[in-house]
Formats: structure tokens, sequence, C-alpha cells
């Protein structure tokens, strides 16, 4: 079996030479660059391309709908799409299930606390940086405490991860209900809103800062690529070739964890990125990570940036959330991996 196993992943890997690989990485690349400018240029409002870049005049109207309002918002965009997405690509190799994905693991919960508990307190101070900050230290204790929950015997065992992440998103979920039944009306919708995920009104500072957080993540996990390969093996043979795998496991968890933390953070609750765009670009280039995971960080990045593009213009003025957007995307694709899934089993 482990030698089928093998021979597949060998032909996976022939089909892609290196110079293909950059060419994807290079054409997804491109792809972004245009999505951003695109993106940008789209909305409830049209603008005029050149006078949007009259750097003589800052204060005309297409100008700052452009670069004030639009672009931090397409960057922001791209870059909570891409910590999703390479999130996504890395957790579905680790714990070897297609249908894993950040949303499952409980950081997106523990996040969401946070950031509820500072919208229903009311806290004095920036709203831009109190939310971000209390989701992200609520993430990396949830992550800290999962980590505890699921180590067995000194070893963190993936299949008692998934169903800690359950328990961790079923109690931020009765959390959620109870703060939003206790707060006044106005407070529950502010809950409701970040809930739905939105990435507008956030400054160029906090863009620069969620982008850090999440590169450094994402080029970490691109190191531990060719070990996430052996894994695909079985633990056994990937120990025989050489692989650290509690190593792996342990880098590769917490890097994808900061990546759903810092993107969570800043948009709330953006489900689905992390499996569908995964799954989309296994399909069309195999499942050999070291170029999986940066064709994940660059494809979500453009998979996000156009779904907050279609949530902002498809019922122009109004606005609906792009975290319902992905859920409405998401949810069939989960229901149809599932069944092609049980279907390869003869369930």
């Amino acid at each position: 079996m482990i030698r089928v196993e093998a021979l597949r992943l060998g032909t996976r890997r022939a089909r892609l030479t290196r110079e293909d690989a950059r060419a994807v990485l290079c054409a997804l690349g491109a792809l972004l660059v245009l999505s951003l400018i695109g993106a940008a240029m789209v909305g409830s409002v049209s603008i005029d391309f050149t006078r949007a870049f009259d750097f003589a005049h800052p204060e005309s109207a297409d100008f700052v709908i452009f670069f004030r309002s639009r672009l931090p918002r397409v960057l922001l965009g791209a870059v909570v799409g891409g910590g999703l997405a390479a999130a996504g690509a890395a957790l579905q190799a680790l714990l070897r299930n297609p249908l894993a994905s950040p949303d499952v693991i409980g950081i997106s919960g523990g996040a969401s606390i946070g950031a509820i508990g500072v919208l229903a307190l009311g806290v004095g101070g920036p709203a831009w940086i109190l939310v971000p900050g209390a989701a992200f230290v609520a993430s990396l204790a949830t992550l800290a405490a999962i980590v505890r929950l699921s180590t067995v015997h000194g070893r963190l065992n993936p299949y008692s991860l998934l169903l800690v992440g359950v328990i961790a998103n079923t109690i931020a979920a009765a959390v959620i209900m109870l703060v939003t039944a206790l707060v006044d009306s106005l407070r529950a919708q502010g809950v409701l809103i970040w809930l739905s995920g939105s990435l507008a009104q956030r400054p160029y500072s906090l863009v620069a800062l969620v982008t850090l957080l999440t590169v450094a993540p994402a080029i970490v996990l691109w190191t531990q690529a060719q070990s996430l390969n052996l894994l695909a093996l079985g633990e056994e043979t990937a120990t025989q070739l050489g692989a650290d795998v509690d190593r792996v496991r342990t880098v590769s968890f917490l890097s994808s964890a900061l990546l759903v933390g810092a993107s969570v953070s800043v948009s709330g609750v953006i489900g689905f990125v992390g499996l569908i765009v995964p799954h989309c670009l296994r399909l069309a280039f195999g499942s050999d990570q070291r170029l999986l995971i940066p064709a994940a960080f660059l494809g979500g990045a453009v998979f996000l940036v156009w779904a907050d593009a279609a949530a902002r213009t498809l019922f122009a003025p109004t606005e609906i959330p792009v975290g319902v957007l992905t859920a409405l995307c998401g949810g069939p694709f989960f229901v149809f991996l599932l069944r092609r899934q049980e279907e390869g089993r003869g369930i």
C-alpha cells in the first residue's frame, strides 16, 4: 500500500517540473496584481482611472475613494485570503484529510470570543486596534489550550486535534449567543457584523502589520513543504525517510494557527477559503506542497479579493458581508467534497 502511494506521489511530482512550478506561481502573481487593481476600481460608485492616479490632486474624490477606501481593503483581502488558504493547504496535508480547514481547528472561535468581548464591553479606545488585538491574543490562548488538550503522551494527536477544535468552536458559539443575549441591541448588531466577516475601514498601518504576521508564518510553512510531502506517505514511512514528524507537526500547526489568528483578528470569521482554494489547486496542479502552499497563498488572495468585490457590488448600494458570500459558496462545496470522499470509500 505504501509503495502504491509513493508511486502515485512520484507521478504527481513528475508532472510538474521546476520550470512549470515557476510559471504557475508567476501566472498567479500576475493575476493577483491585476486583481488588486481591478477590484479597487470596482464599487458602488464609479471612478475615473486617470483621475484616481492623479497624484497632483490627492483630495479629488476619485483619488480618495481609490487610495483611502478601496485599496487598503483589497490589500487586506489579499493578505487574509492568502493566509487562510495557505493554512488550509498545510492543515489538509498535516492531517491527511481534504476536509480539514482553519475553521475546524477552533482558532476562529477563540478569536471571535476575544473580539466580541471588546465589542460587548465597549472598552474605550480605538476599535481598529483593540478588536483585532483582543482577537489575536484570544486566538493564541485558544491555540495553547487546543495543543495542550490534543497532546497525548507528549505527542500531538491530529485526530484529537480535530475533535478538540470542534468542541472549541461549539463552546465559542455558545459564549457568543450568551453575550449577544445580554448586551443591548446596538452592541449586539456590532457583534453580528463582526461575525459575518468584513474587510472594510482598515488603515494602511494595520494592513502592514497583518501582512507581516501573515507572510512570515506562510514562509515557515513553505520551509516544511518537503516534510509535509513525506507525511502524505504515512508517519512510519516519513520517519524512515528522515522526517522529524513531531517537529514538522508542531511547526506546521503553530504556523497555521498564527495565520488563522492574524487573519480572523482583522476580518472576522470568513469561512471556507482554506477549504475551497487548496482543493481546487490540488486538482489542477497536484499535491506537492512545495508548489501548493505558495500557490494557495496567491490563489486565496485572488479568491477573497474578488469575493469581496462581489460582496460590494452584487446588491449595490447595499453591501453584504464577504463572510456570508464565502459561506454560501463553501457550504455546498463542503457537501460535495464529503459526498465524493464517501463514494471513494464505498460508503
